[in-house]
């Protein structure tokens, strides 16, 4: 290393002839590139590479870059986890609706043969009650046809008698005298 320090200087200068040639479009032969501490370009490019690694490795950065990937997977599975709990709660959610519509659906056609069987109960029922109104109001109706007519007939013997015993009345009266009618009492009061 101490030899290379001391060639430094060299190593670092050109030949003035040489690039002054090679400027003017002479051909020579190709300069060989500088090289520093016996290492060419390529390898200088690996001990920086190296080197940087290195301080990557020394300040923690893939501790960092795994602790942020952890981070980050740890957050996804968290929201996996969340996404799976939600669709479980969905899922539910929407088991408990159909049963609920097909609750509703049957209690739905539960109300409707309810109603159906209802209504038919009312028209039997009224028609029950026209008829029973209907020979009610026809036995009322008979029945005041045969007062009407008993009380036409009544009136009509009332009438009758009336006009009958005046007629006896009169049919007496002519007919009969005052012996007349001693003999008749008589005939009566002996059959009694």
């Amino acid at each position: 290393m101490a030899e290379n320090a001391e060639r430094a200087p060299e190593l670092f200068t050109t030949d003035d002839s040489a690039m002054t040639h090679a400027m003017e479009g002479g051909h020579t032969e190709q300069a060989e590139p500088l090289a520093a501490f016996g290492l060419e370009a390529f390898q200088w490019v690996s001990v920086a590479m190296l080197v940087f690694v290195a301080i990557l490795v020394w300040k923690g950065v893939p501790k960092l870059i795994s602790g942020g990937l952890d981070g980050k997977i740890a957050e996804i599975k968290a929201q996996l986890d969340e996404a799976k709990a939600l669709r479980a709660e969905a899922e539910a959610l929407r088991d408990d609706y159909a049963a609920k519509i097909a609750g509703a659906e049957k209690d739905a056609a539960a109300m409707l043969d309810h109603a159906r069987a209802e209504a038919e109960a009312i028209v039997k029922k009224a028609e029950a009650d026209t008829k029973a109104v209907i020979a009610r109001r026809e036995k009322m109706a008979k029945d005041k046809i045969a007062a009407a007519e008993r009380a036409a007939i009544e009136e009509l013997r009332a009438k009758v008698a009336d006009v009958a015993a005046v007629a006896a009345r009169g049919l007496i009266a002519r007919k009969h005298d005052a012996g007349a009618d001693k003999a008749l009492v008589d005939d009566v009061i002996s059959t009694i």
